[in-house]
């Protein structure tokens, strides 16, 4: 009765979102139709559509069915984050708004312009998150009166096990009643009774009791190498019963990062990560790509002066090229504007004992290395900007943490600390938080912490702030060398 109950929801739901993005569609056209003034309701019944638009808009229908069903807006949401699924509301939307965008235009609808789709993406957006967060808010109300209550069953009295126990009864909302836990005896198995907790059967007897009582979800949560084979044993007993089974992710209970199952042939992945998801990386990418692009062509002529200055003041390349390391530590090749002697790095030794920074990297103030124009350059950060061709050819980002030299990451690593390494999970940048809290002032440990916390913290909106900010620290010339 309960599937029943279930399915008849589901279809309702993806009715009531197709009815939500036709209402879109005719929010979108109003626009359109106060352009083309007042029509008496003898004219409206008088338009005549065509057969092929109904029928294009009919297709139309159908793969924004099979979008929303891609990002899983009809799938089991008990234990999914309001954050998680609105986001992938927002991605649904966007992509069913990207192909009203490209069927129009390849089709040559003219009434969908660059307005229309924005106003059609606005609306089925907060309409249809709107209505996920009402149904969210009356489904986990109708739980905690004690309605649509699953039974689940928690494999295991470790501590992971017992963690999960406290987090579940702490949301009555989510409609979970924890039948109780099944392990062989051990010494942890006492520490479970303190907590209010009783096992209800030993790993030789839970086939059973998982046929002889109703269970709805089983949680396995014993240690892997101990219990592969009665872990493999119990899914395969689920498996045959339809009894869903959940894996605890935080196997090596690892801080950061976190964890999403994948599929690829017949094989299943727990995947561990720290980056951010494709989607926001993918919009960040655009965004580089994109303002990039611009400032190369606005800032053109300045590019242009400042390249002819140097050729002028000193010998040698207009152009300082040098190998860092970048993305995952794949080596590339940074550009800039040369403002040091041609044989500088030559020179590093002579002048390595007046380094200014603690850490493995060099920084001084006042470089004798520096030509006539060298200093103004790296004071006002002209000589960063050729690094718009590596964020253009997608080496680099507007933000993210600074590409450490070859030099720099061969002494970096004979320290042994894993921690820094992780700076390079993220695609190097521009700027950074180091960049607009003091630049070279800040001691190289302090530098590690800020690009650490860049990584664990990313957001669209950090990089946005950082931006911001950057733009009245170079007017400053704070801690530039």
């Amino acid at each position: 009765m309960r599937s029943v109950w279930r399915k008849v929801l589901n279809d309702v739901l993806k009715l009531f979102d197709l009815a939500l993005l036709i209402v879109s569609f005719a929010v979108a056209t109003l626009p359109v139709l106060a352009r083309v003034g007042p029509v008496s309701f003898a004219q409206f019944w008088s338009m005549r559509i065509k057969l092929q638009n109904l029928v294009v808009f009919f297709v139309l229908l159908c793969i924004w069915h099979l979008i929303f069903s891609m990002f899983g807006l009809y799938g089991s949401k008990r234990l999914a984050s309001r954050r998680k699924e609105i986001l992938d509301v927002v991605k649904a939307t966007s992509l069913s708004s990207a192909v009203l965008a490209l069927g129009s235009f390849v089709l040559g609808f003219r009434m969908v312009t660059p307005g229309f789709v924005i106003t059609f993406l606005v609306f089925s957006t907060l309409a249809v998150a709107s209505t996920r967060l009402a149904l969210r808010t009356w489904l986990r109300q109708f739980r905690a009166r004690g309605h649509n209550v699953r039974n689940m069953l928690i494999v295991g009295t470790n501590r992971r096990a017992l963690d999960f126990a406290k987090t579940i009864q702490l949301r009555p909302d989510l409609g979970y009643c924890i039948l109780g836990f099944a392990d062989s005896q051990w010494a942890g198995s006492e520490d479970l009774k303190h907590h209010g907790y009783a096992v209800v059967s030993d790993l030789e007897s839970l086939p059973q009791f998982i046929r002889h009582t109703v269970v709805d979800e089983v949680v396995l949560a014993l240690p892997i190498r101990s219990f592969h084979t009665n872990s493999t044993q119990l899914a395969e007993l689920c498996e045959r019963q339809g009894i869903i089974v959940r894996l605890l992710s935080d196997l090596f209970d690892l801080k950061t990062g976190r964890s999403r199952g994948d599929e690829f042939g017949n094989s299943t992945f727990l995947m561990h990560y720290g980056d951010a998801e494709v989607w926001p990386l993918t919009v960040k990418r655009i965004f580089d790509f994109t303002v990039s692009l611009a400032l190369t062509i606005l800032l053109g002529p300045l590019l242009l002066v400042t390249a002819i200055l140097i050729k002028l003041t000193s010998p040698g390349p207009v152009f300082f090229v040098q190998k860092r390391v970048g993305y995952n530590k794949r080596p590339f090749y940074i550009c800039k504007f040369r403002t040091m002697v041609a044989d500088a790095e030559n020179k590093l030794r002579d002048i390595e004992h007046l380094n200014e920074v603690s850490g493995p990297v060099f920084k001084i103030k006042n470089d004798p290395r520096l030509t006539p124009i060298g200093a103004f350059l790296r004071r006002t950060s002209i000589d960063e900007l050729p690094q718009l061709f590596n964020v253009l050819l997608g080496d680099m980002s507007l933000v993210g943490p600074r590409p450490l030299q070859v030099r720099d990451y061969d002494l970096f690593t004979k320290n042994g600390e894993d921690w820094q390494r992780r700076r390079f999970s993220v695609r190097p940048g521009i700027t950074c938080l180091w960049q607009v809290n003091g630049r070279s002032s800040l001691p190289f440990e302090q530098w590690m912490e800020l690009d650490l916390k860049y990584v664990q913290q990313w957001s669209l909106w950090l990089d946005f702030e950082i931006l911001a900010r950057t733009i009245p620290a170079v007017f400053r010339g704070s801690g530039a060398a």
